[in-house]
This record gives structure tokens, C-alpha cells and sequence, in this order.
């Protein structure tokens, strides 16, 4: 009776060290996958976010793009307009046509936006000029021209610091811990933010 007894506490303790040794090796599963299951969702969500802001500096190059064409659009009619008053400042409207001629012509990105800049440059003084023109000032044409290149420049400049501030983002993601990781682990590449040249600081205001 004693050895029977003493059997079934034998496989009663073994039991119950078998189930704490179950339960904890199925703790350590669970442990084991929760970690995994985090890992994975902080590689997608720095992917999705990587993402995210390189398509937002991408949209925002593309509506600057799409600004510069259409101010490039504009130019022959301002010209023909101001040729019929003031022919003979010629200077300025060679300087109008050649800067609008680079934009036109394309090349990479940047490319355009100096030439983007040197064509706003020209148009400060084109627009500088007119003022010694009284007749042109109060043409039709010329006014609506003036206020359609005014709303694209601001559009330019609203989608410039836009570009500018995405740049600023991933910026700040791609070099803070554990960003910074993943940044050069996607193989990403650093934007460089546009900047104001000085010609375009210092282009005469238009008057409208």
C-alpha cells in the first residue's frame, strides 16, 4: 500500500514538473513569435514610411514641374504684349525668351529649376521695366497676363517649400534611431533641398 502510494506521488510530482516545463517552453513560443511578429511590423512600417515620403517629394517635383511649364507657357503671349509698347527693349526680351528656352528644352530636375529661377529673374525685370510704360500697365492683356505668372508663382513657391519640408521629414526619419538603420538598409538616397538663389530673392515684387 505504501509503494503504491509512493507511486503515485512519483508520477503526481512528475506531472506537474512536465506541465511547468510545457507551459513554460510554450511561453517561450509565444515570447518567440510575439518578438518576430514586431520586428516584421517595425521593418514594414519604416518601409511604408520611406515610402510615404519619397512619393511625397516625388508629388511635390511634379507639381513644380507642371508650374514651370505653364508660366513657360505664358511668356510669348507677355512678350508679343510688351513688344507692342516697348520694342525697343530688346535686351530684356531676349533675356525672356533664352531663359524660357533652357526651361523649355528640359534636362534633369534641377536643371529646370535654374532655369525655372534664371526665367523668374527675367520676368522681375521685364515686369520692372513695364512700369515706365503707362499703356501697358492698363492693357488688358498684359494685366491678365501679370496676374496669371503672380498665382503661378506663388503656386511655385507653395510647392517648393512643400518639396522642402518633405525633404525635412525624411530627413529627420532616415537619421534618428532606429530609422537610420532601415534608411541605409533599403539602400534610400538623401534629397537635397531646393534653395532660393539670390537673383530671385532680390527680383523686383509685381505690382498688380
Amino acid at each position: 500500500m505504501s509503494l503504491i502510494k509512493t507511486n503515485k506521488f512519483i508520477i503526481h510530482n512528475l506531472y506537474k514538473l512536465l506541465s511547468l516545463k510545457y507551459n513554460m517552453v510554450v511561453g517561450w513560443i509565444i515570447g518567440l513569435i510575439a518578438l518576430i511578429a514586431i520586428v516584421v511590423i517595425i521593418f514594414i512600417y519604416y518601409y511604408n514610411r520611406f515610402v510615404v515620403l519619397g512619393n511625397r517629394i516625388n508629388n511635390s517635383l511634379a507639381q513644380i514641374d507642371v508650374q514651370l511649364k505653364k508660366r513657360a507657357d505664358l511668356v510669348p503671349a507677355l512678350v508679343k504684349v510688351v513688344q507692342g509698347y516697348a520694342k525697343h527693349e530688346k535686351k530684356i526680351m531676349e533675356e525672356v525668351t533664352k531663359a524660357r528656352s533652357i526651361l523649355v528644352k528640359g534636362g534633369d530636375f534641377q536643371t529646370k529649376i535654374k532655369a525655372g529661377d534664371q526665367l523668374q529673374a527675367a520676368l522681375g525685370r521685364l515686369f520692372a521695366i513695364a512700369e515706365n510704360y503707362p499703356n501697358l500697365k492698363a492693357n488688358e492683356n498684359f494685366l491678365q497676363l501679370q496676374q496669371e505668372l503672380a498665382s503661378i508663382e506663388d503656386k511655385i513657391a507653395y510647392a517648393r517649400q512643400y518639396y522642402n519640408d518633405s525633404v525635412l521629414y525624411l530627413e529627420n526619419a532616415s537619421q534618428r534611431f532606429p530609422g537610420v538603420i532601415f534608411f541605409k538598409m533599403y539602400g534610400r538616397q538623401r534629397k537635397e533641398y531646393l534653395k532660393i538663389p539670390e537673383t530671385a530673392r532680390n527680383m523686383p515684387e509685381i505690382d498688380l
